[in-house]
């Protein structure tokens, strides 16, 4: 039986801009660096909230994929089209403001949603997330549900 999530992925195009964005923008940990025999750089970053959870930096390429699904990707980076997740805060509007004072771009700001309130932000290489700070509906299916049904509450 699965118990959680340990590692993600997000595709980047240079690993030490992607080490400036999520360590010095996000504020998060370090969690491995290592450079294979093949070349292949496992580099992992996490927020210290929680420190089992690595976010996997990759640099489509070799050995992972071959010149043509590197392109692929480059060009779904370039157009904004990839999400690697959601990110949970306590508070939204906070985190929303530190973040945009540090430079990070968000493509919406904190907004009321029926989960919560809810910010989307890019990294550096154009993969967005969404930065939600849940609320006790979040996780009721009942409630969702009605949330957003035509008309909903």
């Amino acid at each position: 039986m699965i118990t959680k999530l340990g590692v993600a992925t997000a595709y980047v195009s240079d690993y030490d801009q992607a080490l400036d964005f999520f360590i010095g923008k996000l504020g998060f940990e370090l969690r491995s660096d290592v450079t294979m025999e093949n070349g292949f750089r496992w580099l992992t970053v996490g927020p210290p909230a929680s420190p089992q959870f690595q976010l996997n930096l990759t640099v489509p390429g070799p050995p992972m994929h071959d010149e043509a699904t590197a392109a692929a990707l480059r060009e779904l980076m370039a157009k904004g089209a990839l999400s690697a997740g959601a990110w949970n805060t306590d508070d939204c509007r906070k985190t929303f403001e530190e973040y945009s004072a540090r430079g990070v771009e968000f493509i919406q700001e904190p907004a009321e949603r029926p989960y919560g309130v809810e910010a989307v932000f890019r990294d550096d290489f154009g993969n967005w997330y969404s930065l939600n700070e849940l609320n006790d509906k979040a996780l009721d299916q009942k409630a969702m549900a009605e949330a957003f049904e035509p008309g909903g509450k």
